[in-house]
């Protein structure tokens, strides 16, 4: 898959956690269900940012030290920290 599919797929998972946010404010009874999934969405679409430019990004336009930042922020993303 070409690098920017996936940064589609990623807005596309972030355009969800706002619709699902608009609609906890629209429905209190399920409001926290739909954070919950909200944040849930949004995280993976932040992991698979972080992943895409690690992994897709060319090993030449990160300097070893951005690398090992990404890293750490994958890391710590996964880990829900």
């Amino acid at each position: 898959m070409h690098p920017n599919a996936i940064r589609h797929e990623i807005q596309q998972l972030y355009n969800v956690s706002d619709r699902l946010d608009l609609l906890a404010r629209e429905h209190p009874l399920v409001s926290e269900a739909l954070l919950t999934i909200s944040g849930s969405v949004r995280n993976t679409a932040a992991l698979l940012e972080v992943l895409v430019a690690m992994k897709i990004a060319s090993p030449s336009g990160l300097d070893p030290a951005a690398h090992r930042c990404l890293g750490a922020l994958f890391w710590g993303l996964w880990r829900g920290s």
